[in-house]
């Protein structure tokens, strides 16, 4: 059985309409899922890229012991490595700039690397000026090349791409096309495929920006949030930057399904496990927040990790698996590397203890043996006197009434009702201080079961007594 995995960066749950609001309104993947079984609560575990994607292919859930850092770093668990001794080969082909530089490519049969993404500056143009493509104030502060933040340099490195054709989504999905045609006989394969994008920056065609922007915006492209707060954008300026974002989720949309149809025409699906899921989504406005973390400057609050981000499609087809349906399960990412192995009959030699349950069962419409009845989304923070570390991201718990953040936007300690509350607007902590004991009761003893560090427990503690 091959296994096919397609990861896109940034792809919020919402932009698919049987998920969610089908804000992108791409018909790929929504025809996907009514073909497959849709997770309806896959939530991201570490936060965010590179933290992500190791707990996935390690099968453990990292982010109270490390930080985004090498997978050599982050033990010996490795998906490729774990099926090279059943006979897979594997190809990783992405355009993700992190992948590399995080040694993902390690254990893979063979890797392939589209360059230029978010200042990866693999080709320098220094006969020609990096121009100023956003005003400082309107995107994510930093220099990385000569005082030019990334908004300015991804149009530098990039500027002879002007078609459609020569965006990252395309030719990330052209390669993974021509890599199915040169190797659909052999059987097993493992196939990672990785787009960046919808991540910032954003550089789809002017005529899908219009698709989404009606405000009559005539400045500069916002093609980089600014990581901090929305309210120093014009409504205009805010509505031009969430056509950006989904404009790049169309382009995705559009990609993924050239894919998706050359292993219908290739016969692929009858003998393959193909997945699609994004690693965490983002803010474009909701929270007053543009991003996903608070790397910008000028904004005072803690980010928790609220749903727009949290919360991931994961679309899964297989021949043993039902059609059209949905699962409710609480899944996070280290569950999917047991739930692989479960679904093509593989022992896997485990070289590290994994976290992760399959969901085999419920993906088969079975019972659930051992479920989780809550999501938790963190990522790795070393404390200081008894605080967190910074205010880029806090801890988020998720279960079906309830949203739990220790450490909400002011420092507070935050309760949302899901049910009545689903983006988590309304914080009703004060009216519940026996659910919020209960919540944070249900972290703790996560942690403890998980046997975290000390370290990890003090970092999702309320900074204030309820």
């Amino acid at each position: 059985m091959n296994i096919i995995v397609v990861i896109a960066d940034t792809f919020r749950y919402d932009n698919i309409y049987p998920l969610g609001r089908g804000a992108v309104g791409g018909p790929h993947l929504e025809a996907f899922a009514r073909q497959s079984v849709s997770l309806s609560n896959f939530y991201t575990g570490s936060f965010p890229t590179i933290p992500q994607r190791t707990d996935f292919t390690t099968g453990r859930v990292g982010w109270p012991w490390y930080p985004w850092q090498s997978l050599l770093h982050s033990g010996r668990n490795h998906l490729p490595r774990l099926l090279a001794p059943h006979g897979y080969v594997s190809q990783l082909i992405g355009d993700c700039p992190h992948l590399i530089k995080a040694q993902f490519d390690l254990g893979f049969t063979g890797f392939h690397q589209v360059r230029g993404q978010e200042g990866d500056t693999h080709f320098l143009r220094l006969n020609h000026e990096i121009r100023e493509v956003i005003p400082p104030d309107k995107t994510r502060p930093g220099s990385h090349f000569r005082d030019h933040n990334l908004a300015d340099l991804h149009r530098w490195i990039n500027q002879y791409y002007q078609r459609e054709s020569q965006t990252f989504a395309y030719r990330t999905a052209s390669l993974a096309e021509e890599w199915l045609e040169e190797n659909y006989l052999q059987d097993p394969f493992f196939l990672w495929v990785d787009f960046f994008d919808p991540h910032e920056p954003w550089d789809p065609p002017e005529y899908l920006v219009r698709k989404y922007d009606d405000s009559g915006y005539d400045g500069p492209p916002l093609i980089h949030p600014n990581y901090g707060r929305a309210d120093v954008y014009t409504d205009a300026e805010l509505s031009n930057l969430r056509a950006h974002y989904l404009a790049e989720a169309f382009l995705v949309d559009r990609s993924v399904g050239r894919i998706l149809q050359k292993i219908e025409d290739l016969d692929l699906f009858d003998k393959s496990i193909v997945i699609f899921m994004s690693d965490h989504g983002m803010s474009t406005g909701e929270h007053n927040r543009t991003g996903k973390s608070n790397i910008g400057t000028g904004d005072s609050r803690y980010w928790p990790i609220f749903p727009e981000v949290a919360h991931c499609p994961f679309i899964i087809r297989a021949p043993q698996l039902p059609q059209d349906t949905a699962v409710s399960s609480y899944i996070q990412p280290c569950d999917i590397l047991p739930t692989l192995a479960e679904l093509v009959d593989l022992n896997l030699n485990y070289e590290d203890p994994i976290h992760g349950r399959s969901f085999a069962g419920p993906l088969r419409g079975e019972a659930n043996p051992n479920p989780r009845t809550f999501a938790v989304t963190a990522s790795f923070s070393v404390p200081t006197d008894g605080s967190v570390a910074d205010r880029s991201t806090t801890p988020v718990v998720y279960s079906d009434e309830w949203i739990y953040a220790p450490i909400g936007m002011e420092g507070e300690t935050a309760l949302f009702d899901r049910r009545a509350d689903p983006m988590a607007e309304t914080n009703v902590a004060a009216d519940h201080p026996g659910t919020v004991r209960a919540m944070q009761d249900l972290l703790n003893q996560y942690l403890a079961n998980l046997e975290a560090p000390e370290r990890a427990v003090k970092a999702v503690q309320p900074l204030t007594q309820t």
